[in-house]
């Protein structure tokens, strides 16, 4: 069964999110990202690679050609908020937005993010509200990509493309690892309790 493959720049944020409950079951393989190796971008060995948000991009660059081989050979790889996607991966359409992090201190708090697509398979386990925090920008996805969660009157901000390569690229600029290690922002948790799972059965299959 090919593997599901988290990589850690050794941030403590990302170590609370891969290494420890309730979400360290779900990975194959935790591997140290300077220590990444060809066999790891191996689609029959790996069957999607997820960068944890906030991993530096300065660490990712210098594989950006071996993460455009994984997805021309078929490999999935799950980009998550603020690497820099668009500095390590091709195909990347991205906007700065000003961040309001006290949006829901406001009389009104609806800050624009919307449900994308209803029937793409990550809402079988969330709900729209689990991927409501605030957010550093939006992308604009490639056509015929699948838009998961929008920003109402601007774009993505979580797509999921099968038609750019032979592989899959899922990227969002939503960064729940960063608050569920830092210990806040309760939505990301849940966003995660979802997300995961969605990833580990529908992208990677179940666990044997």
């Amino acid at each position: 069964m090919p593997e599901l493959i988290a990589l850690d720049s050794g941030a403590f944020y990302q170590h609370r999110g891969l290494h420890e409950p309730p979400f360290a079951d779900y990975f194959d393989r935790i591997v140290y990202l300077p220590a990444l190796a060809a066999a790891d971008l191996d689609p029959a060995r790996t069957g999607a690679v997820l960068v944890p948000c906030r991993t530096p991009p300065e660490l990712l660059r210098p594989y950006r050609a071996a993460f455009e081989d994984y997805l021309q050979a078929g490999g999935t790889l799950v980009a998550m908020g603020e690497t820099g996607a668009e500095q390590w991966l091709p195909g990347i359409r991205w906007t700065d937005t000003e961040v309001n992090f006290w949006w829901w201190l406001d009389r009104d708090p609806d800050n624009g993010v919307r449900q994308g697509d209803p029937g793409h398979g990550l809402w079988r386990h969330l709900s729209p509200r689990d991927a409501v925090w605030h957010y550093h920008g939006f992308f604009t996805p490639p056509e015929g990509a699948c838009s998961v969660v929008d920003l109402e009157g601007c774009g993505s901000l979580l797509y999921d493309d099968r038609v750019s390569t032979p592989g899959r690229l899922i990227v969002t600029s939503l960064d729940p690892f960063y608050h569920h290690g830092s210990h806040f922002m309760p939505a990301t948790t849940r966003f995660l309790t979802g997300f995961l799972p969605w990833l580990r059965q529908e992208v990677t299959g179940p666990r044997s």
